[in-house]
Order: structure tokens, then C-alpha cells, then sequence
């Protein structure tokens, strides 16, 4: 009996600090992202475009999002010895991140694509595009702006979702787009960023993202533009 309490005690001590873990585990793994990796990826790339004249970047869909559109082909650096292996974090090596370019023709920034909130989001796309084939229209909730709306999960089957933000850790809102197209609601942190650049009235015609990736090492990703209207970022249609 005695040993019996003794294992529950220790198996519920580990369960315990699983979960008092798991919230920091993106956060840790960001912070080694941030520095030795990126920088190692940054300079595989630049010796690739110097002797090969092109991006080490993976074919990608004419639609697909600016910010999300080239990934690192890290069989093309290792294949050119400009790189000895893939970085810890990378989804090639069973991380948790994608590698992307942004800027390609420009400062070639090596930036990350979190692939915690892609599949969050992919999987919510997945069951209202199973919903809408059965027949259904989309299921939109409240009108947020032109085009954008809350999502009515109840009619998908779903209790409602957020997506924990790689930029400061709060939890930021799914929309979903009249074309169907779900997305992440990151006005709450194109604000905080304009906020910490101290810029009292941003340039209208900017998409603000821009300041989400200067400020961090990653992408926004599964988003649409930003732009200032009445003192307030505002998400915008393509």
C-alpha cells in the first residue's frame, strides 16, 4: 500500500509539472531559435546566393502567402556544403518550425513559419471545408470588418479555438475570410509592435505586418494585411 501511494504521489508530480511545462516549451525552443540557429541558416543562405546566384528555396503555389512563400530547401545547402546540418528546430528535422525567406530580393531575412499554429489553423480549415462540401454555407458568426468574420464553431462541430501567439505568448482570435479562408487576428500584436517602435501615427499604405517580423524572428503566419485606419491597425483583404 505503502509503495503504491509513494508511485501515484510521483506519477502525479510528473503529470504536474508536464503541465505547468508545456505553455514555456514553445517559448524556450524559441529563444534558442533566435540566436545560433537563425544565424547559421541566415549565412547558409547568403554563401548559396553568392555562388549559386539563386535562393535555397522550395517550389512553392502561385496563392501562396507572401510571408509563407519561400521556405529553405536545406537539401540544397547541405548538397552545396554551406551547411553541415538541419537546425534542431526545423520541421526536416522534427521540429517545430519552418525556415522562410523574406524579402528575397532585398536583405533575404531567414525567418520562421510556426508550424503549432499552421496546424491548428489547417485543422479548423479542414472541418469547414468538409462542412461547406456537405451542402452548408460558411459558418460565419459576428462581422468583424469588411469581409472578415467571427466563426461559428458550434455549427462545425467545435467548441471555440484561439491560437497562442509566438510573439508574447497571448492568445489571439481565428477570423475566417468570405472566400473561406481561415486566419489568425493579429491586430492585438500589430499594435503592441507600432507601440514599441513608438510611431504615433503609422503610414496608412504600410502593411503593418511589417513590424511583426522586424521585431521577432517569426512570420505572421495564415495572415492577411494590416493597414492604419482610425487609429487602429486594420485587417484587409488581399
Amino acid at each position: 500500500m505503502k509503495r503504491w501511494l509513494i508511485t501515484a504521489l510521483l506519477f502525479s508530480m510528473v503529470i504536474l509539472l508536464a503541465g505547468c511545462l508545456y505553455p514555456k516549451d514553445r517559448l524556450q525552443q524559441n529563444q534558442i531559435s533566435t540566436g545560433e540557429y537563425i544565424i547559421l541558416v541566415q549565412n547558409a543562405v547568403e554563401t548559396y546566393k553568392q555562388r549559386t546566384g539563386v535562393l535555397p528555396i522550395k517550389n512553392s503555389k502561385e496563392d501562396t502567402p507572401i510571408y509563407e512563400k519561400y521556405l529553405v530547401d536545406f537539401k540544397k545547402l547541405l548538397d552545396r556544403n554551406v551547411i553541415s546540418s538541419i537546425p534542431a528546430d526545423a520541421y526536416e528535422a522534427g521540429g517545430a518550425n519552418y525556415y522562410v525567406i523574406i524579402d528575397p530580393e532585398g536583405e533575404m531575412k531567414v525567418k520562421l513559419m510556426d508550424l503549432v499554429t499552421a496546424g491548428q489553423v489547417s485543422d479548423i480549415q479542414r472541418r469547414i471545408d468538409s462542412y461547406v462540401a456537405e451542402g452548408n454555407d460558411l459558418p460565419q458568426g459576428e462581422l468583424v470588418m469588411p469581409g472578415f468574420y467571427r466563426i461559428d464553431f458550434e455549427r462545425i462541430g467545435m467548441k471555440s479555438e484561439q491560437v497562442r501567439s509566438v510573439y508574447t505568448d497571448m492568445f489571439l482570435s481565428i477570423l475566417i475570410h468570405k472566400s473561406g479562408r481561415v486566419t489568425v487576428d493579429y491586430a492585438p500584436e500589430v499594435m503592441r509592435a507600432i507601440k514599441l517602435k513608438e510611431i504615433s501615427n503609422p503610414d496608412p499604405n504600410i502593411d503593418l505586418r511589417i513590424y511583426l517580423v522586424e521585431q521577432s524572428n517569426y512570420i505572421p503566419v495564415n495572415s492577411y494585411p494590416y493597414y492604419w485606419k482610425d487609429n487602429e491597425p486594420v485587417i484587409s483583404e488581399l
